[in-house]
């Protein structure tokens, strides 16, 4: 026994170990690399390009396959040598092995086991149930994969240790909140656990979307290249299909991301609280995104969808299995969605300093206030319409099917009454980072602050109003078509109010151009472009002509880009030096917006103008007739710019945070309330709470004062 004891606790023993986690690990990764890499799409985009070193393409056929396996087995090998190596020693005390060691513990690593585990015992269950009924196993049945990824979600919750408080609490135990990295772990551990606190949250909600972001722009690349010219080069209808549909999809994660990011790491600091008002429900929001998204993906591994993002019914009964991924990772995102929005709307009503009144507040908190009473009013029909969907594929029940009985145009309306609400959950936060950064780059009073304040509430409040603006060609009565016409064109009366604002502050200001204020400037025209295309698609006789058209993809994306994506580029800019101790380089910071702003206008007009003449948006080819192969090309090449400039973006921040001097604790000369404390900030935000004095953006003017800081008092007072 003792022998046996001194076997278990060896080296050799943790060794094994090592090297079973290791390859389990490695195995994953392989089988990641196989779904993807042998998806046909991505197959014949890689074939496609590999052709250019004028590999034949009998070779590349043969060759391929066995490449891709190679490349699995490597990884499969590669980890358990690595994973044998840590076990032995091999790399103690060296970064590798450090690394290799706490992540292997984290909770993105459990989160995506036990996802994968859940998945497999709930389908399997399912299995057994037909087997005994007489039909043959099969993994891939409609039924037992849907069962498997609801399973599958709360596997990942379980797994990453987001549920462990509650279930303890449930138990009768004390569940104290914990702060700081855990016991003997980095600090850099936080990041990939379950953690409480909102500025690791925000950083987590910053990274995957960034990481997202660049996912769904993989996607547009590869469907842009087959456009560049008439014809199919390398894909089929169905590929192009199921890729554009994607794209759609995982853009929009990525911004709902982006925007948790900037309010769950800004609004707490804004109103001067030590965190959010829930902070496990913070964290809650931010893990169950993380399986959505994977399931979204994987819909992709499994014949994919072709019904665009928004899953228009009847397409969607009758699209492949991967529509059922599609569909339920929608919907458990939306709860992400719904739980954020209770944390801020309640954190923002309840928790404000002294002095801060709600016209005393930061204008980045209006507009992520309005943001979430649009989530958690909105999400819920979309979820209905989601579950709904679900339900007629594997139960049989109908809902939109006209086969049956059903009408599809009830899933257009319960679509549209949360999908077109949500674009200005999109645009509000971004709209917000442009009014929050004006006035301290043109070092000038924000003009019209209340009328600022209560717009971005009136732009929450109109767009519930006009959803069916969507549905101008699907059959609705004259009426209702009116009603709705005019309804969408007091969508530009709050909108209008901010550019009048935006214009005002610029004016006459002592501007200073760093790469915050460029991109600033640059999401403004941007957005512009997004605005005055609009109303020609909310009018009745001009929509009806370019409802099909590419038109509509440029009025989208100058819309995304303009209220998000500029916005975004600007906050992490702008908050970097605070979130990271550091500046970043602003030589490519310049280049990134020099690239980034005159490649999105060639592609957005391109997308206007080959609308214009003929091109129809969701189709794969289009006539050599149209005249529009030039401009195609000029988009295709216009989006890998804007693909490279972001790409700059990422190597300067990872760049910057190693070898940029530390940054000073205000370098823009702030008055917001975030730049008032040490850099890096507190656990708790603020050592003693501010009181609140004064007017948030009276720059420039002499003796104002916006908060005032409170000592903390002296050992024995």
């Amino acid at each position: 026994m003792t022998t046996l004891l001194k076997i278990v606790r060896s080296r050799f023993a943790f060794a094994v170990v090592a090297a079973v986690f290791g390859g389990i690990v490695g195995s994953v990764l392989a089988a990641l690399v196989q779904a993807i890499f042998t998806l046909e799409p991505i197959a014949n985009f890689m074939k496609f390009l590999l052709q250019f070193l004028l590999i034949p393409t009998a070779v590349l056929d043969s060759v391929y396959p066995a490449a891709i396996s190679i490349i699995a087995v490597l990884l499969i090998v590669g980890h358990v040598v690595v994973g044998l190596g840590s076990g032995l020693g091999l790399f103690q005390n060296t970064r590798l092995g450090r690394f290799l060691y706490f992540s292997s513990e984290t909770s993105l690593v459990w989160g995506l086991a036990g996802q994968a585990i859940a998945f497999v015992i709930a389908n399997s269950f399912i299995n057994m149930f037909r087997v005994l009924g007489g039909a043959n196993w099969d993994w891939m049945h409609e039924g037992a994969v849907v069962f498997g990824a609801i399973f599958s979600i709360i596997g990942s919750l379980l797994g990453a240790g987001v549920l462990t408080d509650w279930l303890l609490w449930i138990g009768g135990h004390k569940t104290p909140l914990r702060h700081g990295a855990p016991e003997g772990k980095p600090e850099w551990f936080r990041y990939f656990a379950v953690d409480v606190n909102h500025k690791v949250i925000g950083i987590q909600y910053g990274v995957t979307s960034l990481f997202v972001l660049f996912v769904g722009g993989i996607f547009a690349v590869i469907f842009r290249l087959e456009l560049a010219q008439p014809g199919m080069q390398f894909l089929t209808f169905d590929e192009y299909n199921t890729l554009f549909s994607a794209h759609g999809i995982v853009m929009i994660a990525s911004i709902l991301l982006g925007i948790g990011a900037m309010s769950n790491y800004l609004v707490p600091l804004m109103i001067g609280a030590s965190d959010m008002a829930f902070p496990r429900l913070n964290a809650f929001s931010y893990w169950i995104g993380v399986p959505s998204v994977v399931l979204i993906l994987a819909g992709m591994a499994v014949g994919g969808w072709d019904t665009g993002w928004v899953g228009y019914a009847p397409l969607s009964l009758r699209a492949p299995i991967g529509v059922q991924l599609f569909l339920l990772g929608f919907y458990m995102n939306g709860f992400s969605s719904i739980a954020s929005a209770i944390n801020i709307i309640v954190s923002t009503f309840t928790m404000r300093a002294k002095g801060m009144t709600l016209f005393r507040m930061p204008i980045f908190v209006w507009a992520a206030l309005a943001a979430a009473l649009i989530q958690f009013t909105a999400t819920q029909t979309v979820g209905v319409a989601l579950s709904m969907t679900i339900a007629e594929r594997t139960l049989g029940l109908t809902f939109f099917d006209p086969a049956n009985g059903g009408d599809p145009l009830l899933y257009q309306h319960l679509f549209w009454f949360y999908s077109h609400p949500v674009v200005y959950v999109f645009v509000l936060p971004g709209l917000g980072v442009i009014s929050e950064l004006l006035p301290v780059f043109s070092r000038k009073p924000l003009f019209g602050y209340r009328w600022i304040a209560l717009s971005s509430l009136g732009i929450a409040l109109v767009g519930f109003l006009v959803w069916a603006h969507h549905m101008f060609v699907a059959g609705m009565s004259d009426t209702l078509r009116i009603v709705f016409m005019i309804s969408t064109m007091f969508v530009a009366i709050p909108t209008g109010v901010k550019f009048f604002s935006w214009v005002a502050t610029i004016w006459e200001g002592k501007l200073s151009f760093e790469t915050p204020m460029l991109f600033v400037l640059g999401a403004i025209s941007v957005f512009l472009i997004g605005g005055v295309s609009g109303p020609i698609l909310g009018t009745i006789p001009t929509d009806l002509h370019l409802h099909d058209s590419y038109w509509v993809v440029g009025h989208f994306h100058a819309t995304m880009f303009g209220g998000f994506i500029f916005p975004f580029c600007a906050a992490l800019y702008y908050w970097y030096p605070k979130i990271t101790g550091h500046m970043y380089k602003e030589s490519l910071g310049r280049l990134h917006f020099w690239l980034m702003v005159p490649g999105f206008w060639v592609m957005s007009f391109g997308q206007m103008s080959v609308g214009i003449l003929g091109m129809n948006r969701r189709y794969a080819d289009y006539e050599p007739s149209l005249g529009i192969g030039n401009t195609q090309i000029l988009i295709t090449l216009a989006a890998l710019v804007i693909g490279w400039s972001l790409l700059i973006m990422v190597y300067n921040f990872i760049a910057s945070a190693r070898t940029e001097p530390v940054a000073d604790t205000n370098p823009w000369r702030s008055r917001s309330p975030e730049w008032q404390t040490p850099t890096p900030i507190p656990e708790f935000n603020y050592d003693v709470p501010f009181e609140v004095v004064g007017d948030p953006y009276d720059y420039g003017l002499a003796s104002s004062q916006y908060i005032r800081m409170n000592t903390a008092p002296a050992a024995g007072d």
